[in-house]
């Protein structure tokens, strides 16, 4: 697809951006002047960008498949020799896509804040963030450059440590901050390096130029950009090996974990792999990288999130499980493309909800977290336990609801391909549905099902409107969109159909089973992990304290691990080779500098000493050397 000028509604696409950058500005540089009007101007502009991006949407309908990418050129950015860059704005299904999702979500999150965050005293400076995270997801998705992509990407990275570390004054929330800062570093590393990359082999860093030049460049300079760019997806969509950071994310008040960490922060390496895929369908070993990756992540999530307590953090590992599905998919490459943004965007509502959803419970409970001092909430919080309800069978993948379209099509693109990658990818996708019945069932019992296990203090109720609305629009899209998007009753899925355009035709492959074998032995798998759940957190008893278990229950409550391994493997040998070659610098460098100086300070005090200005020492040395000349001649002879 060739993106033609912007015209109409798309030629004001900047605003997107320029609107929630202009309310950061406004609430951040007018301090505390803006308390009172801050929260309410930072959510009318996140909803201004939604009403640009409707309106763009309502424009590329009503065009031609061919016509719908649009280019906003704005300046010239870096003039540079033969290198010019200039700053520009790409508009096409794909960015449209992740537009609507950003600001509609992170809309309804902006007013489902002013109802959380009311009695907080910094909570202007709090939509400040969220204002500069939305404009700098926006710039992420409508770059028309690697580049211009890297600078969203590293806002985004910003506005997440400030809005995680928001509550900065306990310590553990400012660790949690910085621990996420710090792995995503060495995900931007990749990716800064792929950019270099593109540099250098392509002349240009503009998708248009790198699309170009995919087709001369040698297999392994786009393996190696591939798996460059896999290694900043990681970073950012918490995949494994550098997934560690998004349980301790947790510590950021819940609407950020709803807006961040479910619908749109995450979900950027999945974006960056399908707007990449020229250089992943011309590099298949990369391609074939990214689905295992994904593979590997949607299993360890969840099997991690089998083993929380917490609310928040099962919600959180639940997340790390479902990017992976996304990116399994987008690693599957035409046949998994549409399939990854689809269930990208189902995601997107149902988590965003259930992520409310939560919050609301802790709203109720007194800021509790401990799923097992919970129990019996569906009576005392029933628009909470109705509206979580539909985001739990959505994410399940309940038949005909949100969850079931879009996972299960992944599932069954899964097992299309030969040899040994339909059965073992396919086989993960599927095991991996039933695990999550189980930990999402287990969760849902646990919090608004079998006996009260209420501490004497709390006073379970229902959260205020301002937030229960935003709620209730989630669950709606979770019951709803997956439909919409995949409606069934038409030749070809409309998501599909939408993003033929960026991310090439749909390939129609069957895979290694009948698609009914696939979908039954899904749903009985699925069925097994509910009733397993039903069973242990509902029908039974729930203990308020964690009892002892397997080995593998005990490694998932400290997510398998990955925290002593990462201390083990990186940590700790970085910090003792940080002290060797301090020591080095110091016994090294530093003392052979310093012995020098010392050596010639302490010969020129001494040589000083002859100089001491009296006549007869004068005379005594030229003697000396008068007798040592002559001596030397004697003796030479």
């Amino acid at each position: 697809m060739t993106a033609g000028a912007a015209t109409g509604a798309a030629s004001v696409a900047w605003l997107l951006v320029a609107l929630p950058l202009l309310g950061a500005a406004i609430l951040l540089l007018g301090g505390r002047r803006t308390d009172r009007f801050g929260p309410v101007l930072a959510t009318g502009l996140s909803w201004g960008s939604f009403v640009v991006g409707a309106a763009v949407l309502v424009q590329m309908l009503g065009q031609d498949a061919g016509e719908r990418a649009h280019h906003i050129a704005l300046w010239s950015w870096v003039p540079a020799g033969s290198f010019d860059l200039d700053l520009g704005l790409l508009v096409d299904p794909l960015s449209l896509a992740f537009v609507l999702l950003v600001t509609f979500v992170g809309s309804l999150i902006h007013v489902y804040s002013l109802g959380y965050m009311e009695h907080d005293p910094d909570k202007r400076r709090f939509f400040a963030y969220l204002n500069l995270f939305v404009a700098s997801m926006l710039l992420l998705v409508l770059a028309d450059s690697y580049l211009l992509l890297f600078v969203g990407w590293e806002g985004v990275g910003l506005a997440s440590y400030l809005l995680i570390g928001f509550w900065n004054w306990n310590p553990a929330f400012a660790a949690a901050a910085n621990k996420a800062f710090f792995v995503n570093r060495v995900g931007d590393l990749g990716l800064s390096i792929a950019i270099m990359t593109m540099f250098v082999s392509f002349g240009g860093v503009d998708y248009a130029t790198v699309n170009e030049g995919v087709g001369t460049a040698g297999q392994g300079t786009l393996v190696a950009i591939g798996l460059l760019l896999l290694v900043g997806a990681t970073g950012k969509s918490a995949q494994f090996p550098l997934q560690s950071w998004l349980g301790d994310a947790m510590a950021g008040p819940t609407p950020v974990s709803a807006l961040i960490h479910a619908a749109t922060m995450v979900t950027a390496g999945v974006y960056l792999v399908v707007r990449s895929h020229v250089v992943y369908d011309a590099a298949p070993d990369a391609a074939l990288a990214v689905a295992i990756v994904g593979a590997i992540t949607l299993l360890f999530g969840a099997i991690v999130g089998c083993a929380k307590d917490d609310i928040k953090k099962a919600l959180a590992a639940s997340t790390m499980s479902q990017i992976g599905y996304m990116m399994l998919a987008a690693g599957l490459g035409p046949v998994g493309y549409a399939f990854a943004i689809f269930h990208l965007l189902t995601h997107g509502f149902f988590k965003a909800g259930m992520f409310l959803g939560a919050g609301s419970v802790m709203h109720g409970m007194d800021d509790q977290v401990n799923m097992r001092r919970f129990g019996g909430l569906s009576t005392a919080m029933r628009v909470t336990w109705a509206t979580f309800g539909l985001g739990y069978l959505a994410i399940i993948g309940f038949p005909f609801l949100s969850g079931y379209w879009s996972k299960d099509a992944i599932i069954e693109a899964a097992f299309v391909g030969d040899g040994w990658r339909p059965w073992v990818l396919g086989g993960a996708a599927m095991l991996g549905a039933g695990v999550t019945a189980f930990y999402m069932s287990r969760l849902f019992f646990m919090t608004f099902h079998g006996e009260r296990r209420w501490t004497e203090e709390v006073h379970p109720h229902e959260s205020p409107l301002v937030m229960t609305v935003p709620m209730m629009v989630l669950a709606l899209g979770s019951g709803l969109l997956g439909l919409l998007l995949a409606w069934p009753f038409s030749d070809e899925k409309p998501i599909v159909s939408w993003l033929a355009p960026v991310v090439g035709e749909h390939a129609e492959e069957h895979p290694v089973l009948p698609v009914w074998v696939i979908t039954v032995t899904t749903l009985v798998l699925v069925a097994a992990g509910a009733f397993l759940a039903w069973q242990r957190y509902w029908r039974e008893e729930v203990p308020e304290v964690a009892p002892r278990a397997s080995a593998l229950t005990r490694a998932a409550r400290v997510d398998l691990y990955q925290d002593a391994v990462n201390e083990g493997l990186f940590m700790r040998p970085g910090v003792h080779l940080t002290r060797s070659l301090v020591f080095a610098d110091a016994k090294g460098v530093d003392g052979a500098a310093g012995g020098l100086a010392a050596l010639v300070g302490g010969v020129s005090s001494r040589l000083r000493r002859l100089q001491n200005g009296y006549a007869r020492s004068y005379a005594l040395t030229m003697l000396t050397g008068v007798v040592a000349v002559l001596g030397a001649l004697w003796v030479i002879q």
